[in-house]
C-alpha cells in the first residue's frame, strides 16, 4: 500500500488536524474575555448604568432639557461650602493618620515577634463593625454622660460634664475623626499585611548584609516595593472617606454637614433628586480625580520597584 508523505512546507503537527488548530487557538483567546464577562456586566449594571442615570439627573430637567441650574442651586446652597471643607478636612486628617497607624501595625505583624498573630484578629477586628454601630459606640464614649465625662469626672479632671459634641465647637469633627481612624484603619491594615507578605524576605536580608540599617531599609526596599498595595489602599479609602455618613449622622445626628449627607438630605428630606444628584456627582468627579492623583504618583513601572 502506497503511503503519501507529508510536503515539506507542512507544519501540522503528527496525529492533529489542521482544520481542528484554528478552533483550538480561538477557544484560548477569547478564554479571558469570558472569564471576565461576569465582572463586566456586574459593573455595567450596578456602577456604570447608576452614574450616567446620576450625572444625567444632575445636568437634566424632568422634561429631558440639558441645564447647570441644580449644579447652581448646589453651590449656592447655604452648607455646601461647610460640607465640602468638613468632608477634605476629614480627608487629609483621617488618611494619613490611618495609613500612618496601619504602616506600624501591619510591620508590627509581619516581623515575626511573639504573639504577632493574634495582633491580627485584635486589629483587624473593626472591620466587623458596621459604620453605625461604631458612631454609636463612639457616641456612647463622647456624650455628655458617656464614658469619657464619666472618667474624667471621677479622676477629678473635670468639675461637671463637657459637652464634647457642641456643634458650635470644632469637637464633633474632631470626634468623627477620632471614631473614622478606629472603624477603618484596619482596612488600610488587611491591604498593606498582604502586600508585606509578598515581598520576599531575600530583599531586605541582602539589604541589611550590605549594612542598611532598619529605616533605610524600610525607606528604600520595603517601601517601594509596596507601593501596589498602597495605591490600592489609598484609593480605597479616600473613596470611603469621601462617602462617610453614618458615622457623623450617629455622632452629630447630622448636625455636622458632609458632602453625602447633603445629598441624602436633599434626596430623602427635600425631595429633590436633581440637586441631590449634583451632590453624587461631584462626589464622583472628585475621588476620580484624586484616585487619577495616587495612580501617578505612585505608579509603578512594570517589572522595575524604584
Amino acid at each position: 500500500m502506497e503511503t503519501v508523505e507529508p510536503a515539506i512546507g507542512d507544519k501540522a503537527a503528527p496525529g492533529k488536524s489542521r482544520a481542528t488548530r484554528p478552533l483550538g487557538l480561538s477557544r484560548r483567546k477569547l478564554e479571558p474575555y469570558l472569564l471576565l464577562l461576569p465582572s463586566t456586566i456586574f459593573l455595567l449594571v450596578f456602577f456604570a448604568w447608576p452614574m450616567f442615570r446620576a450625572i444625567g439627573l444632575a445636568f437634566q430637567t424632568d422634561d429631558g432639557q440639558w441645564t447647570l441650574a441644580h449644579v447652581e442651586r448646589m453651590v449656592n446652597d447655604v452648607a455646601f461650602r461647610q460640607a465640602l471643607r468638613n468632608t477634605f478636612l476629614l480627608i487629609v486628617s483621617v488618611i494619613p493618620l490611618q495609613f500612618v497607624l496601619a504602616l506600624v501595625m501591619a510591620l508590627l505583624v509581619t516581623a515575626g515577634l511573639r504573639g504577632s498573630s493574634l495582633l491580627i484578629y485584635f486589629y483587624a477586628l473593626p472591620i466587623a463593625v458596621s459604620d453605625l454601630a461604631a458612631g454609636i459606640v463612639w457616641l456612647s464614649i463622647f456624650t455628655e454622660n458617656g464614658y469619657l465625662n464619666t472618667i474624667l469626672t471621677g479622676l477629678g479632671l473635670l468639675e461637671r460634664p463637657f459637652i464634647f459634641l457642641n456643634i458650635r465647637t470644632s469637637w464633633p469633627l474632631i470626634a468623627v475623626i477620632i471614631a473614622e481612624v478606629w472603624r477603618a484603619t484596619s482596612i488600610v491594615f488587611v491591604i498593606l499585611v498582604a502586600g508585606l507578605q509578598g515581598i520576599p524576605k531575600e530583599y531586605d536580608e541582602a539589604a541589611e548584609v550590605f549594612g542598611a540599617g532598619y529605616f533605610t531599609r524600610l525607606r528604600r526596599v520595603t517601601l517601594p516595593l509596596l507601593r501596589p498595595s498602597i495605591q490600592v489602599a489609598l484609593i480605597l479609602r479616600t473613596i470611603l472617606a469621601f462617602q462617610v455618613f453614618a458615622v457623623v449622622v450617629a455622632l452629630t445626628g447630622g448636625g455636622m454637614p458632609v458632602l453625602a449627607l447633603e445629598a441624602f438630605d436633599w434626596y430623602a428630606n427635600l425631595r429633590n433628586p436633581h440637586v441631590a444628584a449634583a451632590y453624587a456627582t461631584l462626589i464622583l468627579l472628585v475621588s476620580l480625580g484624586i484616585a487619577v492623583i495616587y495612580l501617578r504618583a505612585l505608579r509603578v513601572q512594570s517589572g522595575v520597584a524604584r
